[in-house]
C-alpha cells in the first residue's frame, strides 16, 4: 500500500499503471487478519483463518476475471487448515470440533455437489471444492457459524444477480461467477455466525 501511494500509481520502471486492486487486496486481507485475531487471539485456528484469508481474497478477485476457483489454491489448503484445525483441537482438547469440522466439510460441500450433478452448466465444480474447504472450517467454528455460512452465500449471490439485472449490467443469459458470494456468505459465518444466530433466535423468542 505504502510503495504503490510513493509511486505514485506507477512501475518504478515502466512508469505502467498499477491497478487499485492490489493495495485493496493488500487492506483487506490486513483487516480479515486484525479481525481474526481479535475474535480468537493467536491459537492454531487463527493462523488457519488467516492462511483462508488469503487464499479467500485470491479466489474472489480470480473468479470475477476469468471465472474459475483454481485447484492450485483450493486443494493444497485442505491438508494445511485441516493439519492447523487438528492442531487446535489437540491443544484446546476438544476432539468434538475436529468431528464437526468433518460434518461441515460434507454438509457444504456434498450439499453443491449435488447442485453441481442436478445442473453442471449453473455451477463450476470449482465451487463444490471450495464449498468443502468452507465447510471444513465453518464446521469447526461451531454449527451457528455453518449455518448462517451456508444460508448467507447464496442470499449474497442472489442480491448480486437481482442488482446486476436491474441495472442492465446482467442478462438472463450471463456467466455470473459464484465464487465471491459462495466466499463471502462463508466468511460471514465465520465472523459473525454466533452473534447473527443468537440474535434471530433472541428476535423469535420475544415473537
Amino acid at each position: 500500500m505504502l510503495s504503490w501511494l510513493w509511486l505514485r500509481r506507477r512501475c518504478r520502471y515502466c512508469r505502467g499503471p498499477i491497478s487499485a486492486r492490489y493495495p485493496l487486496v493488500e487492506i483487506l486481507t490486513a483487516l480479515v487478519f486484525a479481525v481474526v485475531v481479535a475474535e480468537h487471539s493467536v491459537r492454531f485456528i487463527s493462523v488457519g483463518l488467516g492462511h483462508l484469508a488469503v487464499v479467500s481474497v485470491a479466489l474472489v478477485f480470480i473468479d470475477i476475471d476469468v471465472g474459475r476457483l483454481p485447484n492450485a489454491l483450493v486443494m493444497p489448503s485442505y491438508p494445511v487448515v485441516a493439519a492447523l484445525l487438528a492442531a487446535d483441537a489437540a491443544l484446546e482438547g476438544d476432539w468434538w470440533n475436529l468431528a464437526r469440522a468433518g460434518i461441515g466439510l460434507l454438509a457444504l460441500g456434498g450439499f453443491y455437489g449435488l447442485l453441481w450433478f442436478a445442473y453442471p452448466a449453473g455451477l463450476g465444480f470449482g465451487d463444490v471444492r471450495t464449498a468443502g474447504l468452507l465447510g471444513l472450517t465453518a464446521g469447526y467454528l461451531g454449527w451457528a457459524s455453518l449455518a448462517v455460512g451456508a444460508i448467507v452465500g447464496p442470499l449474497i449471490g442472489g442480491v448480486i444477480v437481482i442488482v446486476g439485472l436491474a441495472s442492465g449490467r446482467l442478462h438472463r443469459k450471463s456467466r455470473i461467477p459464484y465464487g465471491p458470494a459462495l466466499i463471502g456468505g462463508a466468511w460471514v459465518g465465520f465472523l459473525a455466525g454466533e452473534a447473527i444466530a443468537s440474535g434471530y433466535l433472541s428476535l423469535l423468542g420475544s415473537g
